[in-house]
């Protein structure tokens, strides 16, 4: 029990490794054929979660799904926008006209005091339809490209940006006096 007892255990007589666990990582790889974390290409598959309790032995690519029919809806929704954006140009524009077929539909027997006025409210009315058509038209895009559900998005813009566009062509009516005593005339009827 000299010195052979203080050194430790002989090399020699230690177990030989059995699954490689005294090789070095290089070694390993070398061994299993797998490429060294610098070696994947930098565009590297995008992983998805594994079911709970699972081990997936290879990576899961998760695919881009195409919704052919989310992308026509919104296609034909924003094409339908684009035509009412167009055809609203000319009769927002003849803002007298309008005045005149909106006071019949309530039945309003009354003439606006200065058509004139009404003009500077349908050119912002026309500028919200078409600046809103292409807001809402460049974001459903975007949102198809990320392969989101798209519809609802032209759906939302043409309700708020047709509503937003009905509310300035009607306050050139509703601020005229000759409009609201003929509004409270109908009414007595």
């Amino acid at each position: 029990m000299s010195e052979a007892a203080d050194a430790g255990p002989d090399p020699r007589s230690r177990p030989r490794p059995q699954y490689g666990e005294y090789a070095t990582p290089e070694e390993q790889r070398a061994r299993i054929q797998e490429p060294a974390p610098w070696q994947v290409p930098p565009a590297a598959p995008v992983m998805t979660d594994a079911p709970a309790g699972s081990i997936p032995s290879a990576p899961v690519v998760a695919e881009k799904r195409h919704r052919p029919v989310d992308r026509i809806i919104t296609f034909a929704l924003l094409a339908y926008g684009l035509v009412n954006v167009i055809t609203s140009i000319p009769a927002f524009l003849d803002y007298g006209t309008y005045a005149e077929t909106m006071l019949g539909l309530m039945g309003v027997d009354a003439e606006l005091s200065d058509p004139a006025a009404g003009r500077p409210w349908a050119v912002a009315a026309v500028l919200v339809l078409a600046i809103g058509w292409c807001l809402t038209a460049a974001l459903s895009v975007w949102s198809m490209r990320r392969s989101r559900i798209s519809w609802w998005i032209p759906l939302v813009g043409g309700i708020v940006f047709s509503l937003t566009a009905g509310l300035l062509m009607v306050a050139p009516l509703m601020n005229d006096p000759d409009v609201w005593q003929g509004l409270l005339d109908s009414t007595r009827l």
